[in-house]
């Protein structure tokens, strides 16, 4: 009686491990299946970044010139491949920054979690949060992004640098003695720590300075540097490079010198 009551409950168990390896085996299949059909990769990317327009913007943005500011284009283009781009906060952080529930959910790169306290202490210091007043009056802006790599060496771009409306410098990016292939403007300076100029007098006077906070230290480097004082480390940027390369493909910005 003991064995019989052994081989049924054996029994049993085995059942119920078959219909559970079934369960996760159907359900992984229509995943898998799910997955194949879907349009975007792991990180919600669209898959073909080199298609056209979607049809509601090709209409809409039908009617503009070759090289003509396109008011929307870059943000609507950029929601269109990438569904999880939103724009949850201004351009730069404020004294309202903690308005933006959203972007506290995420640690730096994506958002601001637990910086409270270094992003007050930096702003309470600071005294402008936006671009001049000239850049904030234009309805639409075309902007143009300026690497610091040797790619812009004798391809004597300066001029059609300089025409664009915003002109975007990274890092210790030189233009003193270069103009004539990297232009002379310099609307803002984008950086962090490991690639910022070391002296204040090499940064252009009429420019913006704009620290881009990759990670948490950064944030204590700028309060840092607000309260003179001194902080130093790495970082490894090429997560940043190969999502600037799936904005080329998409065709949402323009690599000039094909340095990406």
């Amino acid at each position: 009686m003991g064995l019989l009551v052994f081989v049924r409950n054996l029994l049993l168990a085995l059942c119920l491990f078959l219909v559970l390896g079934f369960l996760y085996y159907s359900v992984w299949k229509l995943h898998l299946l799910q997955w194949e059909d879907s349009k975007y990769d792991r990180l919600g990317f669209l898959l073909k970044l080199d298609s056209k327009l979607p049809p509601e913007l090709a209409t809409k943005y039908a009617n503009f010139s070759e090289g003509t500011c396109k008011p929307g284009h870059a943000s609507a283009l950029m929601t269109a491949i990438f569904p999880r781009f939103s724009k949850p906060a201004p351009m730069f952080l404020d004294d309202s920054f903690r308005m933006w529930a959203r972007i506290q959910e995420f640690v730096p790169p994506f958002g601001i979690k637990g910086q409270d306290k270094l992003i007050r202490a930096i702003l309470s210091v600071t005294k402008e949060y936006h671009l001049t007043p000239a850049l904030d009056s234009l309805s639409c802006r075309r902007c143009i992004i300026v690497g610091n790599g040797g790619v812009l060496a004798n391809k004597s771009l300066g001029s059609r640098i300089d025409d664009y409306d915003i002109v975007v410098r990274l890092n210790s990016a030189p233009v003193k003695g270069f103009e004539k292939d990297v232009g002379s403007k310099t609307t803002l300076r984008i950086t962090y720590p490991e690639g910022a100029m070391q002296q204040p007098e090499q940064y252009e006077r009429d420019s913006l300075f704009v620290l881009a906070g990759f990670k948490w230290q950064d944030f204590r480097w700028l309060k840092y540097i607000v309260y003179k004082e001194r902080m130093s480390w790495t970082h490894n940027i090429q997560r940043e490079k190969d999502f600037l390369r799936k904005l080329v493909k998409a065709h949402v910005i323009t690599d000039l010198t094909s340095g990406i």
